[in-house]
């Protein structure tokens, strides 16, 4: 199965209203990054065992950890969770910006060093969202 059949089973498979703000979000983002690498990760790890929820990652981007190693990583991602929905924003290196430029402007929304969580796209302001995605993908 290639990733783009792989990102419609995902959205597909939740409920018609989370389907929809998901395809909605898998849309805005692709109008921002159109050219994008699309990724597709099932959650889980080198053993076959969920450790986390399924996401689908746009953009490309090398992440470093500590000691010099890195790693390709997707700069936006995308994941339903059991109260909402997750954006990810991987390509900001200071883990207070987007709660700082952000958290008070976006809705009812959680915002974290990386991470802005909700639980319906009619809950927050989705052109300040298009902004933080926007500065994800200069990063």
């Amino acid at each position: 199965m290639d990733i783009q059949e792989q990102i419609k089973d995902y959205i597909n498979s939740h409920s018609e209203k989370k389907c929809n703000d998901m395809w909605e979000l898998h849309r805005i983002i692709l109008g921002l990054m159109p050219e994008c690498q699309l990724w597709f990760l099932d959650g889980k790890n080198s053993e076959n065992k969920t450790d986390s929820n399924p996401n689908i990652g746009y953009g490309s981007y090398t992440m470093q950890y500590a000691g010099g190693k890195t790693r390709d990583f997707y700069q936006i991602g995308l994941s339903a969770n059991t109260t909402g929905i997750s954006i990810y924003i991987m390509n900001i290196d200071d883990k207070t910006y987007l709660l700082e430029t952000y958290g008070e402007k976006i809705g009812k929304a959680s915002v974290t060093g990386y991470c802005i969580k909700f639980k319906a796209l009619k809950d927050i302001n989705t052109e300040i969202l298009k902004t933080a995605i926007l500065d994800g993908i200069k990063g």
